[in-house]
C-alpha cells in the first residue's frame, strides 16, 4: 500500500486570480473559512499563495523601525502596507506538489518549509487540488488488521522470517514485534522498515537477538 497525495487531496479548491482586490480575498478567506488560497493566472496555473497573514499586514499596521533595518522594512512590510491585489499580497513562487507525490514527502514539505497546506497541480502546472495536514494524517485511519497483515507479508517476504518465531500486535497503529531474530542488524532493520508501514505510530521492540536452543 502506498498513498499519494492525490488519494488525499480536496479537489474542491478555493483559488483566486492575480487581479482579485483585497477585499475579494478578505471574502473568499472568511466565506469558505481558508486561512489561505492558491493564486491563479489566466490559464489556472498556480502562480502564488495568499494568506490571512499576508491581509492582516495591513489591519494591523506597522510602526517604522530604526537603525540599520529601517530599509528592509521599506522593501519589505512596507510593500505588504500598500499592496491592493493578490498579485501583490501573494507568496511566490508557490510550493506547490505533484498529485502521484508520496504523502510522506508532502508531510516532510511542509515540516521543513512550516506550511499548512499544498497546492497539487499537474505536470504544467494547472491547480487540481489541495492538501492539508489533516488530510495527510488520514493514513492513521488504516485498521489496525491491515497493519498487521502488511507487517507479516514484511517479515515473511522481505526478511525471509519464520512467523512462528515472531510474534506481531497492533493496538491503535502501536506496533509491537516480539520474538527471535539471528543478527542484531535484521532486528533494527526490521524495526526500521516496519516503522515505514502506512499507519504505524509507534514500534515497541520485544525482539531478543540469538539463536535457537535445541
Amino acid at each position: 500500500m502506498s498513498t499519494t497525495v492525490q488519494d488525499v487531496m480536496t479537489r474542491k479548491v478555493i483559488a483566486v486570480k492575480r487581479s482579485a482586490d483585497f477585499k475579494q480575498i478578505a471574502h473568499v478567506l472568511r466565506e469558505f473559512r481558508v486561512s489561505a488560497c492558491p493564486v491563479v493566472n489566466d490559464a489556472g496555473r498556480v502562480v502564488g499563495v495568499v494568506s490571512e497573514a499576508d491581509l492582516l499586514h495591513k489591519t494591523a499596521g506597522c510602526e517604522m523601525p530604526a537603525g540599520l533595518i529601517r530599509l528592509r522594512w521599506k522593501l519589505g512590510e512596507e510593500s505588504k502596507l500598500t499592496a491592493v491585489t493578490a498579485a501583490e499580497l501573494m507568496t511566490s513562487p508557490a510550493v506547490v506538489i505533484s498529485p502521484d507525490a508520496p504523502v510522506q514527502i508532502a508531510a516532510r514539505v511542509m515540516r521543513d518549509r512550516r506550511l499548512k497546506r499544498l497546492p497539487v497541480v499537474t505536470r504544467d502546472g494547472q491547480l487540481i487540488g489541495i492538501v492539508s495536514r489533516v488530510d495527510l494524517l488520514s493514513v492513521y485511519d488504516r485498521p489496525d488488521a491491515d497493519i498487521i497483515d502488511e507487517t507479516m507479508k514484511v517479515i515473511m517476504s522481505e526478511f525471509a522470517l519464520d512467523p512462528a518465531d515472531i510474534e506481531v500486535t497492533v493496538s491503535s497503529g502501536v506496533v509491537t514485534v516480539a520474538g527471535l531474530v539471528g543478527l542484531t542488524e535484521t532486528a533494527l532493520d526490521l524495526l526500521a522498515r516496519i516503522r515505514h508501514i502506512e499507519g504505524v505510530v509507534a514500534v515497541r521492540d520485544r525482539l531478543i537477538v540469538g539463536q535457537p536452543t535445541g
